[in-house]
């Protein structure tokens, strides 16, 4: 006799004090347990109450930790210390998860170590690249991977990055891009009667180089900028503008909870990420009908493609890409027509629902037969 079946428990191990790309993606797949074909919850450790408050307000189950600090000295005693590791193993035992899937790189070693201490798989989405590369992150980076039963990369990129550094995952990875709701990220009308203007919306730290777009912009006369977002680097983007005799025509909007607003105001988004793993911006912006400027870097090209959907400046070329920005706003209906195709791109390829049956297949490879809780009891 078949034993009965239910959605699998996930539970989220999430370390994380900004509210980006990874934690966007996470409410948007937990909040859809019908296509996960799962439940989930979230163990939580941040200083940040507005990311608190934005998983509590979507609806989630959180285990909160309360206010935890992110500098190196709690990275360690987090990661290797007993505490921690046991209270996410509470949190696997309270929600009887059947499966823990990691998120940031702080989560990684606590989340593997708990998944260990009470025998479920781990899934690791592999959003970014940075602590490869990074030496501070170097100590146990390799165990951590190779403990992990699945890698998820948000693209091909990822994924060939991943393999590349270390060849045993190859078997363990697979590549599910970031989805877009495709509802609530609808076309809008261009702007009218306004000027040219591009938009750039990211978090405004060093490796997004914001400050190339600024520069490019006294480039382009008559052009105007938006940035949304917020950041280390913000008050040095302000001064940069103020420096280029551009606060006419570069406006920061800060942090904006409803990332569809930018859109409203610009005909063409615009990324210099250096080596952007994929672009949950990006893709945003194409589904609400904005073609991309961007770099030809990352996983890029595999969404952003030229005289299509945007148009690609070679690598970190500032040429290349005022180049780029030019030749997108020499022409409104030219964008416009482009943004149709980018929102075309993102309903056939990079849709919600699409991203959600790539997890459902991931969940169910590592945990094919959840028992019901009273099969498991008896």
């Amino acid at each position: 006799m078949t034993s009965p079946t239910r959605p699998v428990r996930v539970l989220h191990v999430v370390v994380a004090g900004d509210i980006g790309g990874a934690e966007r993606l996470l409410i948007d797949l937990a909040t859809r347990p019908e296509q996960t074909r799962a439940t989930h919850a979230i163990a939580l450790f941040t200083p940040n109450p507005q990311l608190r408050a934005k998983f509590r307000d979507a609806g989630l189950r959180i285990y909160d930790h309360g206010p935890s600090a992110l500098h190196p000295l709690a990275y360690l005693r987090r990661s290797f210390g007993p505490f921690d590791v046991r209270w996410i193993a509470n949190a696997i035992k309270a929600e009887q998860a059947d499966l823990v899937h990691v998120h940031t790189y702080a989560s990684h070693i606590p989340g593997v170590r708990a998944a260990k201490l009470c025998g479920v798989p781990v899934l690791r989405t592999e959003h970014g690249l940075h602590h490869y590369t990074d030496p501070s992150c170097a100590l146990f980076r390799r165990w951590a991977l190779r403990s992990t039963d699945m890698v998820v990369c948000v693209s091909d990129y990822v994924r060939r990055f991943v393999a590349a550094h270390d060849p045993v995952m190859i078997p363990r990875l697979r590549v599910a891009r970031n989805g877009v709701d495709t509802h609530y990220f609808s076309p809008v009308p261009f702007p009218s009667d306004t000027p040219f203007t591009f938009g750039i919306t990211c978090r405004l730290e060093a490796w997004k180089q914001v400050d190339l777009v600024i520069q490019a912009m006294a480039h382009l006369p008559d052009r105007h900028l938006v940035v949304t977002g917020d950041g280390s680097q913000r008050t040095g983007l302000e001064q940069l503008a103020r420096e280029l005799g551009l606060t006419d025509r570069v406006r920061f909007l800060g942090y904006q909870p409803d990332p569809r607003i930018a859109a409203t105001l610009v005909h063409t988004s615009v990324s210099a990420s250096r080596d952007e793993p994929l672009g949950l911006t990006i893709l945003e912006a194409m589904a609400m009908g904005r073609p991309v400027v961007a770099f030809a870097s990352g996983g890029v090209p595999e969404i952003v493609q030229p005289g299509i959907t945007g148009w690609l400046a070679p690598p970190q070329n500032k040429n290349g890409l005022i180049t780029a920005m030019r030749e997108a706003s020499r022409s409104s209906a030219t964008a416009r027509d482009m943004g149709k195709q980018a929102r075309a791109f993102v309903e056939h390829s990079c849709s919600i629902e699409t991203m959600c049956r790539e997890y459902a297949n991931a969940y169910a490879t590592l945990v094919p037969n959840p028992l019901s809780k009273a099969a498991h009891e008896s």
